[in-house]
């Protein structure tokens, strides 16, 4: 019952239902986008020749190659890269520049006039070379 109990509370973590939630609505948005390409925007593409796009194909012994359904699949991959770029990258990374402190982090250490490794500030004795240190 231990098992249980701990596997209840794995689930229930914020981590994992979050992450349930966005594989969700991620395959909806792409069902949505290739519904919005099939549907809208090849067909808008082959208005000015006579092609549909999905009844492109290229046939080699018994194999059919559906070209026009690749087209159809490689548009609406760079619809949803395009959205994801757009609505989360890019909101994102100005997000963490605004609230991204300016000031460096004070230094914590100090190079060693003899040996010139890395020591702490505090430090009256290299540990790499055992020179004395000056306090500055």
């Amino acid at each position: 019952m231990a098992v249980f109990r701990e596997f209840r509370a794995f689930i229930l973590r914020g981590n994992v239902v979050d992450l349930a939630i966005a594989v969700v609505i991620g395959a909806a948005f792409g069902a949505v986008v290739t519904a919005f390409v099939k549907d809208l925007i090849t067909p808008l593409l082959s208005i000015p020749g006579t092609v549909n796009f999905s009844e492109i194909y290229w046939s080699v012994g018994g194999a059919r190659f559906l070209i026009g359904d690749f087209l159809n699949v490689l548009i609406s991959f760079l619809v949803i890269a395009t959205v994801i770029f757009f609505f989360v990258v890019k909101p994102m990374n100005v997000l963490i520049k605004r609230f991204k402190p300016d000031t460096p982090e004070p230094e914590t250490t100090r190079e060693c006039p003899y040996c010139v490794s890395k020591v702490p500030l505090k430090a009256t004795r290299c540990a790499f070379c055992t020179s004395e240190l000056s306090k500055t």
